[in-house]
């Protein structure tokens, strides 16, 4: 949920200032209109950093989660915890929100409907964990889970892009340089060779023709490429659009086997923290469809949970899905039979996690031979048809 910064004047009559998280700017100036300030500026604050269900760095969340474990283990309330982590946290933004969570635990709610009050930072996942520890009595054992839950899933996130950012560097470098040279150079070796009065080879013509037409419509592409990345943002915001480029991103060749995989490894890491952690198995399926990460797996989390609450067990909507692998249905449908889930869906996340860094290097040193050759086809036969008339001239002379 992106914030948004506002300055406006409230009831009394004062000048307020002030950032709000809300779906939209349409959701903000309605929500600021209930709390009865007149807006008179309204825009995007773009210093909160959107991390999966938080509106911080997820190195902070860690942190914070990992230092209050030891502090409840060490005997200290939660509100001694809360207070402490406060004062210490570097983030403003953080440290309000530890504050306003303190506040409410000491007005008597619970840690977990706290948290929840500020789901722009603790997600549904780390909220019903943190509820399930209250319940059992094991809040300082759920935290620790919730830590490496945290790190584990940041880790393979941070891979994911790594691996992902690459090609696209390179792709948007080609892409510039193939424009620089039809637009600056080209036209150069165009002008001297036409001052020739000689036929040109017809792959050199092709590539004159082609700086020609950039020329007349450099303002045209321009609007394309930004139309395009800016039509491509808007249309996510759809869900059959969004749901279809899910869908062909599982199907892509190469990149879907990673995306696949990466699904599976957070579907059951994270069902496997929520089981072990003592939430029940429905609840959990209703958590993990939020944060599955891509829709067609959202759709078959939601299908299988349906089946659940039918009284039906996991292995034959996982099957009737056909989203899931076999292998990852199989070793479900015995953690079911032998009632060691949590163990099960924990091994399953160990092997795909594995899985994906393999992916991830398959793809790397796949890719970068890929990219050159993309690359080097583009611009060197671009030069290649600059410098075949030149050939031919020499030839000639010769």
């Amino acid at each position: 949920m992106p914030f948004y910064k506002y300055a406006g004047v409230n009831k009394k009559g004062e000048t307020v200032k002030g950032s709000i998280d809300a779906d939209d700017e349409k959701g903000a100036r309605q929500a600021l209109l209930a709390k009865g300030v007149r807006v008179d500026s309204l825009k995007k604050d773009w210093t909160q950093i959107q991390i999966g269900g938080g509106g911080m760095k997820n190195k902070e969340l860690v942190i914070f989660t990992r230092q209050f474990a030891t502090m409840i283990n060490a005997g200290l309330s939660i509100i001694q915890g809360l207070e402490i982590l406060a004062a210490q946290s570097e983030t403003p933004f953080f440290r309000s929100v530890l504050r306003k969570v303190k506040n409410a635990v000491e007005e008597g709610k619970s840690l977990s409907d706290a948290l929840k009050e500020h789901q722009n930072v603790f997600s549904d996942l780390y909220v019903n964990l943190v509820a399930a520890g209250e319940v059992g009595g094991i809040l300082d054992t759920i935290l620790d889970r919730l830590a490496v839950f945290l790190e584990k899933n940041a880790a393979m996130n941070a891979k994911i892009k790594s691996a992902m950012k690459y090609p696209t560097i390179v792709l948007v470098a080609t892409i510039g340089i193939t424009i620089v040279l039809l637009y600056w150079v080209v036209p150069t070796f165009a002008d001297l060779f036409m001052s020739q009065g000689q036929a040109l080879p017809g792959p050199t013509q092709f590539v004159v023709d082609l700086s020609q037409w950039t020329q007349r419509n450099i303002l045209l592409i321009i609007v394309i490429i930004v139309g395009s990345v800016f039509g491509f943002k808007f249309g996510m915001k759809n869900k059959q659009f969004k749901h279809n480029v899910h869908k062909l991103a599982l199907q892509a060749p190469v990149v879907g086997d990673l995306v696949r995989k990466s699904a599976v490894a957070r579907f059951t890491r994270t069902l496997g923290t929520l089981v072990s952690s003592g939430v029940p198995l429905v609840d959990g399926l209703e958590v993990v469809s939020r944060t599955a990460g891509n829709l067609v797996i959202e759709k078959a989390i939601v299908f299988v949970r349906e089946k659940v609450i039918e009284g039906n067990d996991m292995t034959t909507p996982l099957t009737d899905a056909n989203v899931f692998p076999s292998m990852v249905v199989q070793m479900i449908g015995v953690g079911e039979a032998t009632g060691a889930m949590d163990t099960m869906l924990n091994k399953i996340a160990d092997f795909y996690e594995e899985e994906v860094d393999v992916a991830i290097d398959g793809l790397t040193s796949m890719i970068e031979p890929l990219m050159m050759i993309f690359i080097g086809g583009i611009v060197g036969g671009m030069m290649v048809a600059m410098y075949l008339p030149i050939f031919a001239m020499g030839q000639a002379v010769g």
